[in-house]
């Protein structure tokens, strides 16, 4: 329940969220946060009355002359058939039936309702629209997600702000502009209220470079999302032409907009911030967001536009997609999600961060992350592709599952090796995904001689699902999403120890460990050990004498036996 309330949260940027029962017109909802909701009663259905047991509910107040609220529709459309079966939304509006049932642009796709005398909105304390309300199943109400949106033009410090304000260093922070790209999403904590971060590129008005265009867009979607907005300036440089463009964007966005003087390094740049209040946005404050002098003063006012939502540790599978430059990383990510989520290009090393997306579809949820395109070290000569290196291979090594992307036409090369190895060392679940087949001109045997040749390459570790795609035309993208899962059981899949020895004692007097030096070791019993991947203790008489190839005999007998493909296993044998 709380994972799909996060979910909604991240993908609509709502300020508010109520629900309904199936009880003749009444609808649940509540103006306290955190108690029950009152009863609402809907003055009359247009469409017909939703069957809400057991689901969220999200009530978005409306009209067809609001045109925010027009904007949201195609929104609403699409997260009520995505969660059609956990979320019912109901457009409520105060004009009448005839005016609601003559709009079609855009056609609303979920319930609506009407409410003229606007006892729903009063009962629930709405005093503008767009607005909306969500209550989850138990009938309890929940508002917006405390997520803030750093925003600006580029080189101002918003990444240095939002490594401070995370207290990590996931942003790349470089004297270069334009270093940051993909919008991406840290979470803070002041007062012992959390919140969720969002970093941005830097926002350039009216540009037709492509990386500032996707930009642009990437940074419109954190400002929808957004409840809270950072806007960052720089006192040494004053008011630019671009700092005038991203004001006129945040005024229309009617959220709280803190304006945030970067850069005031010493008492003398402290009088310089005035010329900021000619923005009209409100209180400047001053900060240094390299020493953090400043930020707490800024977090004082920004919580207390929050309200407080237990947080819960995330505990969904991660899938890291890792490979090469320019192999087809992004393009999955986006092709999965049905959406420009990360920016792409032709250009080897666009994707710069390490990109986290909730991905919650067709059944399946997990963490997904992008990330930057691992080259050899001698190929490595900017800091931020060392920065972006360093991301991805902590990516790597925080994932359950690694999808190493593979292209088809190169092959498999020496790096994809050493991407394979180095997921196998963290004794991380592996996937390959052969991209890029649709260049390639094949006839029957092509496929099985490319598996054969990843799998020469990869030994001794083979027993890897390799499933060969292309990203361009969405084929088989899905089939690979279900491989990593499978990957995901089969590396925390559990043997009773009954059944192990049931099954490897036998084997094992069968064929027992060589003879040495005329002493003979015997192997007595078998466990797991419990730990995050497949790992087995055999208890013997002399652990000393086993050897690697009876090492491997045993790995392949305990994957012959029980399913873990895609799972590196260890193997420990112990003195009795």
């Amino acid at each position: 329940m709380k994972k799909l309330l996060i979910a909604l949260l991240f993908l609509t940027g709502f300020s508010a969220l109520a629900q309904e029962t199936n009880n003749g017109k009444k609808l649940w909802a509540k103006s306290v946060l955190n108690e029950k909701a009152p009863k609402l009663v809907v003055e009359k259905w247009i469409s017909k009355q939703p069957n809400t047991e057991g689901k969220f509910v999200l009530i978005d107040f409306w009209a067809t002359w609001c045109g925010p609220c027009r904007a949201y529709i195609p929104v609403l459309n699409e997260i009520q058939k995505k969660y059609g079966d956990q979320l019912v939304i109901i457009g409520v509006s105060d004009e009448t039936a005839e005016k609601v049932e003559a709009f079609n642009n855009p056609k609303i796709q979920y319930f609506e309702a009407i409410d003229t005398k606007a006892k729903v909105k009063n009962a629930l304390e709405v005093t503008g629209i767009p607005h909306a309300i969500l209550i989850d199943p138990k009938g309890i109400i929940h508002e917006m997600s405390n997520i803030i949106a750093i925003v600006g033009r580029p080189n101002v410090g918003k990444s240095t702000l939002f490594n401070r304000l995370t207290e990590s260093r996931k942003a790349i922070v470089d004297d270069m502009s334009g270093v940051t790209r993909d919008r991406h999403y840290g979470v803070g904590e002041w007062t012992n209220r959390q919140f969720t971060v969002i970093d941005t590129g830097g926002y350039v008005a009216n540009s037709e470079d492509v990386y500032e265009a996707a930009i642009r867009e990437q940074v419109m979607i954190a400002i929808e999302e957004a409840s809270v907005l950072v806007f960052m300036v720089d006192v040494t440089t004053g008011i630019t032409d671009l700092d005038d463009d991203i004001a006129q964007v945040l005024r229309r966005s009617n959220k709280p907009v803190f304006v945030c003087a970067n850069k005031v390094d010493n008492t003398a740049l402290y009088n310089e911030i005035h010329t900021f209040y000619g923005f009209g946005l409100g209180e400047v404050y001053p900060l240094s967001s390299m020493t953090g002098s400043g930020t707490g003063e800024l977090l004082d006012e920004v919580v207390k536009n929050f309200e407080d939502i237990p947080e819960e540790e995330n505990q969904l599978p991660k899938i890291t997609i890792a490979g090469r430059p320019n192999v087809g990383k992004s393009s999955l990510v986006n092709a999965l999600i049905g959406k420009e989520r990360n920016i792409v290009t032709a250009n080897a090393g666009t994707t710069r961060d390490s990109i986290k997306i909730h991905y919650n579809q067709f059944g399946h949820e997990f963490m997904l992350i992008d990330t930057a395109g691992l080259r050899k070290k001698t190929k490595v000569k900017e800091n931020l592709e060392f920065y972006s290196v360093m991301r991805t291979i902590k990516a790597l090594e925080e994932a359950d599952v690694v999808v190493l992307m593979i292209d088809a036409v190169e092959g498999i090369e020496s790096q994809d090796i050493n991407i394979f190895h180095l997921a196998e060392k963290n004794k991380k679940g592996i996937v390959i995904l052969v991209n890029k087949w649709d260049l390639i001109e094949k006839n029957t045997q092509t496929m099985k001689a490319f598996e054969e040749q990843i799998h020469e390459r990869i030994r001794p570790f083979t027993d890897v699902p390799i499933v060969f795609t292309s990203v361009l035309n969405k084929q088989r993208i899905f089939k690979a999403i279900e491989a990593a899962l499978e990957v995901y059981k089969n590396r925390s899949k559990k043997i009773p120890t009954s059944k192990l020895n049931d099954v490897m004692l036998p084997l094992i007097e069968k064929f027992p460990p060589p003879a040495l030096k005329g002493k003979h070791i015997k192997i007595k019993y078998i466990t797991q050990i419990n730990a995050t991947s497949p790992m087995f203790a055999f208890f013997c008489n002399l652990p000393q004498y086993i050897k690697d190839p009876y090492k491997r005999f045993i790995e392949n007998k305990l994957r012959e036996n029980f399913d873990f493909s895609g799972a590196p296993i260890q193997i420990y044998f112990r003195q009795k």
